[in-house]
């Protein structure tokens, strides 16, 4: 017997998307940062062996997905997971809603993380729990544009490819009298960083403006005499985004900002989304959106009314160097005679 389905209404609920099997979907749960209370895994376990197939599979954004769910039973399964998103999005993220109606809108993807400084002695800043603060800012929304979290520029979490990369950021204070000019940070700056140390009269010489605040220097000194400034900061890109045929790296937008501005910004950002396309969502990303509208009108929707932290500092332009594939271009055989 045919099936009645709502393709669109199943994804903005509960992010259904149907596979290849006539009248099953995947069910995607929103984790946020990829990090879950363990005892919420048997939500998933058990929506999987009862209307699944019996697989979970960890998606790119870090969801828990169950394939395999029939379109019939996509109400019981909404129920099944209310717990789920009882704790995840209503008590941890803070966001009112009925956790029996299911995810409000498939638009403002779930934060993705790297571990951030809860785990990885590389990490800036807590990723976790800033993904946490800013979940109820990009959920719900109808506008389709990805963040990423990275706790530091070495951004295992690929946040330069979206299209709102976070960066955690460290101000490094420096203590000459410790330092015993045994030059390690340097070498390893030189090696892999920013290249921005350099011994000068046994001691380490440093060039700021190049500094991308990695914070690699504090990990290698046996004094101590490198250290992170307490306040957090952070690098913001905007555009990145994977493509077929125009991949982007995100440019960098603001620079050493705090997390104050870095809210303020999103919040403008939905605004200027919903100006760009007219009140109208559509499957677009911030570089498509900057393009359309052109970065000066960007920025001045972005900041509107933000308060900048002193030492902020925002890009004059932002350029995207495409991908180019020139179409119908003429390949030589490799059996063809030549002069």
């Amino acid at each position: 017997m045919p099936l009645d389905i709502d393709i669109v209404k199943a994804r903005a609920n509960n992010e259904y998307r149907f596979s290849k099997v006539r009248g099953e979907a995947m069910l995607s749960l929103r984790t946020i940062g990829g990090t879950i209370p363990a005892h919420l895994l048997d939500v998933a376990r058990d929506v999987a062996m009862k209307y699944g197939n019996g697989v979970i599979r960890l998606t790119t954004r870090q969801k828990l997905a169950m394939p395999g769910i029939r379109y019939e039973d996509m109400d019981k399964v909404n129920k099944m997971i209310a717990p789920f998103i009882k704790e995840m999005t209503i008590d941890i993220c803070g966001i009112d809603q009925d956790p029996e109606e299911g995810y409000k809108t498939i638009g403002g993807r779930n934060i993705v993380t790297c571990q951030g400084n809860r785990i990885c002695q590389k990490g800036n800043v807590d990723t976790t729990g800033m993904a946490r603060r800013l979940e109820k800012l990009i959920y719900p929304s109808e506008y389709h544009l990805k963040t990423t979290i990275a706790g530091c520029p070495q951004d295992c979490a690929k946040a330069n490819l979206a299209d709102i990369g976070i960066f955690g950021i460290a101000e490094m204070i420096y203590d000459r009298d410790r330092c015993i000019g045994c030059g390690k940070c340097a070498e390893l700056c030189d090696h892999h960083a920013a290249q921005c140390l350099h011994m000068d009269q046994g001691k380490v010489r440093k060039e700021k403006t190049k500094c991308i605040g990695c914070g690699e220097c504090a990990l290698v000194c046996p004094t101590l005499a490198w250290r992170r400034n307490p306040k957090k900061f952070y690098m913001v890109k905007l555009g990145g985004r994977t493509s077929k045929v125009t991949p982007r790296i995100g440019k960098i937008f603001l620079n050493w900002v705090t997390e104050d501005v870095i809210a303020a910004v999103i919040q403008n950002i939905w605004k200027f989304s919903a100006e760009v396309l007219d009140g109208s969502p559509k499957y677009l990303h911030m570089g498509h959106l900057i393009d359309m509208a052109g970065y000066k009108k960007f920025k001045e929707w972005a900041l509107k009314d933000v308060e900048l932290n002193p030492e902020a500092k925002v890009a004059d332009r932002i350029y995207w160097l495409e991908n180019e594939y020139v179409a119908n271009m003429h390949v030589k055989s490799p059996n063809a005679g030549g002069h």
